[in-house]
């Protein structure tokens, strides 16, 4: 590698900006890890929020209009708001403030910041510190060559769009990715506009977290979501959490856990870490409950190794059927088996070749829990599952997927009241872009339908995902990138890798509301191109307009904001995208995009036009809790990839997970002080861990036989593809996680994570199954990584 680096290539390096935070450490400090989530500290931090980002006044007051049914939705996570009455005192939770008080800040990034602070200057900051400064107040640009971005018009930026589009040999040149903030009108208007340009690539957020459970649950019972309501949760027998963790990542499901529990429902979690969340909770909307001692949630926690779960799910399957032998007739049912599914007698003789006690082993889990959490799944009929990214950013995730179908299958769970499927999405709207077409792979039928109603023949071929886009990138054979929102540096994995194929591009475009590191390594040109937030009033034509979302649960529901926009310079999303349709096509679009630039009415009426379950949408989105989208298997009407009236029981493999004595399986986590790619502060509370992020997690034994102790300094290396890739200076947690298994904080380790390393049929990185080596930390290190990235660069920038 040394023998190709150009003799100016430290020169070189010094003049790019850094796709990777610096490498600093601060004083780490550990506290026991909590046993309990929210309560009066969750009530403080909120509050704590608010005052830091200087937005108590703005968010103040926006706090208790977010997640009401005449106020807006949260832009943190997709989980469900109750149907009935929501609480006067506040339907939010910690990390919903955390979102609002950034986004609702008076602090203000504007062209004179700009102007006083390079890109190269900026990209030495860390993550969190590049997210204090503020909201971006004017649109901004950086012309090829350039070292600062500079104030531009609105309608100058649309031109420079419009000149790099229609410059292109093919639309396919361009690809337009989502975040999953994005309002269900703006997404509508946006996958429009690209595709009367030309094209399917609609790489999106749902590439790096869902898709895996969109691809399973498709295939399996004949829809790419869950099947429960949220009312299901407060009526069924046992709620099984797997792979998640929801006092931080969608800490309101608490509330919903809590009541379940109270009216008789059991609750199993599985997870490598004791997370707080699944433990136990104090209320925050119950005074009692703040001063009170915690309600225990969890009556049975299996702390399944990394990538056990596959084993673990189907120890449990075998179980299930040793129960049906004791008591024949009353475990499975052979009823619903018979009239819903197709695949049950082979998936029975498939099991029988596998050995329980080494399934028990390969999961990590004794023999005696898997027999109790077996008792439980099988004397309980009324079942939910739900999972996080636990099992979609495992390499078979998919596979797990369709072990836990088959699992609830067995007991006749999905389909019924108190039972089924739920994958606890992300994003706030990131299931809505899903439904109103941000797909790089749509069906005929959703093509046909646009093409009917509008006039034009949309692009026929599949496009391309985030995976496949990095690739591309890199090989030059896209060169315009629109980002609706997101960070997609630091969400992508293999940061080095992904940050040259950026580079390539020919421009990036990015609509945001904050500066972060996406915004400093960016094509030859770059557009920042700054719009509302959600909590902010969006007037057209004098009147206040709403937009509308779909949450985890399938619910489509209406959000106004309350708070005058930060700056006179912001639009919405939706002109963004019909400005630039319009900038872009000109007299050749059939679309009125003026229509929907003056009426987000005439938006939502075209909707209901082509995408079945959006009648009388207009109508039916203002009612109080909007409305339920048709969902099938809930209603027990299946299909799947076998056949088209069934579900599907699908026969798995297992996954040759030996490592060697120095070789580890890393997971990705966020801290409790984080949303996705947002760093809202150094801290990870709940996990006992303290002004420091770059720590691995490690159990005690593994750390005792690699001749470590707790707080020493360590390099983290993968070897994927035979490449060396390197994550230097972390320090070593003693933490209760199996042995073999660790975990790192994300997008610090996302450096680590292969492009190539991906999710068997999803195509999506595999974050929660990296194969490390941990190396004792040497200085010289960073001459070896500052090398790679030249020599990674070498080919633009020598």
């Amino acid at each position: 590698m040394e023998n190709n680096i150009d003799k100016n290539a430290e020169e070189i390096l010094s003049k790019l900006p850094s796709a990777i935070p610096p490498y600093k450490l601060l004083k780490l400090e550990q506290k026991p890890p909590k046993h309990w989530a929210a309560g009066v500290p969750a009530v403080m931090h909120s509050l704590d929020q608010l005052v830091l980002n200087a937005s108590v006044l703005r968010g103040g007051r926006a706090l208790f209009s977010m997640n009401q049914f005449d106020g807006f939705d949260c832009p943190s996570c997709a989980w469900p708001d109750p149907d009935d009455e929501r609480s006067r005192l506040g339907e939010y939770c910690e990390n919903g403030a955390k979102a609002l008080a950034e986004e609702a800040t008076s602090r203000k990034v504007d062209a004179e910041f700009f102007s006083k602070n390079s890109v190269y200057e900026l990209s030495k900051l860390s993550d969190y510190e590049i997210s204090q400064f503020g909201r971006i107040t004017e649109p901004m640009y950086i012309p090829k060559g350039g070292t600062h971005y500079q104030p531009i018009s609105w309608d100058e930026a649309f031109k420079k769009i419009a000149e790099k589009l229609n410059s292109l040999d093919s639309p396919n040149e361009a690809i337009f990715y989502t975040s999953g903030r994005t309002s269900n009108e703006a997404t509508w208007v946006y996958q429009l506009f690209a595709r009367e340009f030309g094209t399917n690539n609609f790489p999106d957020c749902s590439n790096m977290c869902h898709e895996t459970s969109g691809y399973a649950l498709l295939r399996s019972i004949g829809i790419g979501k869950g099947t429960v309501k949220l009312e299901d949760f407060y009526d069924t027998d046992l709620i099984i959490i797997m792979g998640q963790n929801p006092g931080t990542n969608s800490p309101r499901m608490l509330s919903a856990l809590e009541k379940g529990k109270r009216n008789g429902a059991k609750i199993m979690a599985i997870n490598p870490l004791p997370e707080a969340g699944l433990m136990g909770f104090r209320n925050p909307q119950q005074v009692r409950a703040l001063f009170g001692e915690p309600f225990k949630l969890c009556d049975l926690y299996l702390p399944v190794k990394i990538n056990g779960d596959i084993s673990l799910l189907k120890a449990l399957m075998k179980l299930v059927l040793e129960e049906e032998t004791k008591n024949p007739g009353k475990v499975i049912d052979r009823k619903f088996i018979e009239e819903k599914t197709t695949g049950f007698d082979e998936l029975v003789e498939d099991l029988k070749q596998y050995d329980i006690n080494a399934l028990a082993a390969e999961s990590g889990i004794s023999l005696q829990q898997l027999q109790e959490a077996a008792h439980m799944i099988a004397t309980n009929k009324r079942i939910i599952v739900c999972w996080g990214m636990g099992i979609t950013q495992q390499h078979n995730g998919v596979e797990m997927i369709h072990d836990i179908v088959s699992l609830l299958l067995m007991r006749g769970s999905i389909g019924v009241q108190g039972g089924g499927v739920c994958p606890v999405r992300g994003h706030s709207n990131v299931q809505g872009n899903r439904t109103l077409l941000i797909n790089h792979h749509p069906t005929k039928e959703q093509l046909d339908k646009l093409q009917e109603h509008y006039g034009f023949n949309p692009p026929r071929d599949h496009g391309l995902d985030v995976v496949s886009a990095i690739h591309a990138m890199h090989e030059k054979k896209v060169k315009f990138m629109f980002c609706m929102g997101g960070n997609f540096l630091s969400a992508a994995p293999d940061t080095t890798y992904t940050a040259n194929a950026l580079r390539n591009l020919e421009m990036s475009v990015s609509v945001s509301i904050k500066p972060n590191r996406g915004h400093l390594i960016h094509g030859q040109e770059a557009l920042i191109l700054p719009v509302i937030s959600r909590s902010e009033k969006d007037i057209v034509n004098g009147e206040l307009q709403h937009v509308s979302t779909e949450n985890s649960m399938g619910v489509i529901e209406w959000s106004r904001g309350v708070l005058d926009p930060l700056s006179e310079h912001l639009i919405n999303e939706t002109h963004v995208a019909c400005r630039m349709a319009k900038a872009v096509l000109g007299n050749r679009s059939v679309v009125d995009w003026d229509k929907y630039i003056n009426s987000y009415d005439a938006v939502r009426d075209d909707i209901e036009q082509c995408i079945p379950g959006f009648d009388d949408y207009n109508k039916r989105v203002v009612q109080k809790g909007g409305f339920y989208l048709p969902n099938g298997p809930r209603d027990g009407h299946f299909s799947s990839e076998n056949d088209p009236n069934k579900a599907t029981f699908f026969i798995t493999p297992m996954t040759d997970n030996r490592l060697a004595d120095d070789e580890f399986l890393m997971g990705t986590t966020r801290t409790h002080d984080q949303f996705n790619t947002v760093v809202y502060g150094l801290n990870d509370r709940y996990r006992g861990i303290f002004n420091e992020r770059r720590v691995i997690m490690m159990n005690q034994n593994d750390i005792d036989k690699a001749g470590f102790k707790a707080g020493d300094k360590v390099d983290l290396f993968n070897y994927d593809d035979g490449i060396e890739r390197i994550a230097p200076l972390f320090i070593i947690v003693a933490y209760p996680i199996p042995e073999k298994s660790t975990m790192t904080y994300f997008p610090e380790t996302n450096v680590l994570v292969s492009v190539n390393n991906v999710v068997k049929g999803a195509n999506m990185p595999a974050s929660k199954y990296v194969r490390i080596k941990i190396k004792k930390h040497t200085p010289e290190i960073f001459k070896k990584v500052d090398q790679t990235l030249v020599v990674a660069y070498r080919a633009d920038h020598a």
